[in-house]
């Protein structure tokens, strides 16, 4: 898919282009939504908006993991200090991740997407799966067992940090900074709303986000026209989301992968209007577009 054939030389100057005014305004929305969502539960505590804040929060948590994403990249603010600060302590830590060490392994990803070395083929190249193997996946996030792996590698990765051994400690100092981070984030929210509100955030983390992260892979990858054809057109998919679907699985444009393959340069905050100019022009019309999430699913399980 080569980009001479779609986007002239402006075009392609334009669409890397960095904003740091809709960086930040990414990056606040982000933030705004989270502790919208606190407030909610807060001003009206009953299992209703309990609920609606395990629904809610995970899309909130996955708008980070973009920013996250973004600042992995370098794409997303014009200074690098400030793209890596962001993305880091604003960002990654409070989602339990480290950007430098996710960027890494993100890199490896783009380089061989479409090929059989992709370091993330385990999470979606035996799509299609039956009814029963999916709703294996969905119980098992749903019931935390998912994110409870992933905690104990944190929790226990963490732990080393108390080790004699130097590069032992250094290995493990950035677990410790995320759980410290999160200890800071629990003490926010108890002192801006309820002594437990950090529950919320774990809770939803350990589970229901678990389960939007799992269907957003779904939707990036799985079950593709050609999963090792270097065309993205063929490796990847782009997902045009409902409304109510952009607040839980399509936050900060991260549904414009097709998008993002064909182009890493470019800013999440400029993918819609890129995937808007590319299927005027044509690069669209032999590649299916789904139209929301319940497609791919539709689709990926037989």
């Amino acid at each position: 898919m080569e980009r001479q054939k779609y986007l002239d030389k402006n075009e392609l100057a334009y669409f890397t282009s960095k904003s740091n005014t809709l960086a930040w305004q990414t990056v606040l929305i982000s933030w705004a939504g989270i502790f919208a969502v606190f407030w909610m539960v807060d001003t009206w505590t009953n299992p209703l908006t309990i609920l609606a804040a395990l629904i809610l929060l995970p899309g909130r948590q996955l708008g980070l993991a973009v920013v996250t994403h973004e600042c992995g990249h370098k794409t997303f603010f014009q200074n690098r200090r400030l793209n890596d600060f962001v993305g880091q302590y604003l960002a990654a830590q409070p989602n339990f991740t480290d950007m430098f060490a996710y960027a890494r392994g993100h890199t490896r990803h783009h380089q061989s997407a479409g090929t059989r070395e992709d370091p993330d083929l385990p999470n979606y190249q035996a799509y299609p799966v039956s009814r029963d193997s999916f709703k294996r996946k969905v119980i098992r996030d749903l019931t935390g067992q998912t994110g409870y792996k992933l905690m104990r590698f944190v929790v226990t990765s963490a732990a080393r940090v108390f080790s004699s051994d130097a590069e032992t400690r250094r290995r493990a100092w950035p677990f410790a900074q995320q759980l410290l981070s999160n200890l800071a984030l629990a003490i926010m929210l108890a002192l801006l709303f309820s002594p437990w509100a950090y529950l919320l955030w774990l809770g939803s983390y350990m589970t229901t986000y678990m389960l939007v992260v799992r269907i957003r892979q779904v939707a990036e990858h799985a079950a593709v026209p050609d999963l090792y054809d270097d065309d993205p057109r063929k490796n990847t998919r782009t997902t045009v989301p409902r409304w109510w679907e952009r607040m839980i699985f399509a936050p900060n444009y991260v549904n414009y992968h097709l998008e993002h393959h064909f182009m890493a340069s470019v800013p999440c905050y400029r993918l819609k209007e890129l995937h808007e100019l590319l299927k005027q022009r044509g690069a669209y019309d032999d590649t299916p577009i789904f139209d929301g999430y319940h497609q791919v699913l539709h689709h990926a399980i037989a």
